[in-house]
């Protein structure tokens, strides 16, 4: 596949409902195939991968140096349920998670920090998916106080 991306994560992009114009938070991005991709597709758009290890979001740096120079993407080393945007940093109209035990019941208890703590970075409106659906499934996403 173009650009290292699995027919999987092919599948997955293409179904996330985001604009060129969206600003979108990977959890859990690994390599960074999938964020690549989604930030291909992006204008003045931005997209930001977590993931909890080093090495992947040393890897995903190293294999995205254009996208990263482009600004259009930027990555952070954070576990989902420690992330919180930092100061200024605006809010997420999409947030995605793709084989992550937080979000796909493996973790319950890191799974429900992680959902307050993406609900909170989310913008009123914004949507939360992982796998599990064809090929997404949308978590319902609580409401802020």
């Amino acid at each position: 596949m173009p650009g290292g991306l699995s027919p999987r994560l092919a599948r997955v992009v293409e179904a996330l409902p985001f604009t060129p114009e969206s600003r979108i938070l990977e959890i859990g991005c690994g390599p960074g195939a999938a964020a690549r991709a989604v930030a291909a597709r992006l204008e003045s758009g931005r997209i930001l991968a977590i993931d909890r290890s080093a090495a992947a979001v040393a890897q995903a740096e190293a294999s995205s140096a254009a996208e990263i120079a482009s600004g259009r993407m930027s990555l952070r080393q954070v576990a989902a349920e420690d992330f919180a945007p930092e100061p200024g940093e605006a809010l997420f109209d999409i947030a995605f998670a793709i084989r992550v035990g937080a979000f796909d019941g493996r973790h319950p208890a890191a799974g429900r920090r992680a959902l307050r703590r993406v609900a909170a970075a989310l913008a009123p409106g914004g949507r939360l998916f992982t796998d599990g659906g064809d090929p997404l499934k949308e978590i319902p996403v609580p409401h802020r106080r």
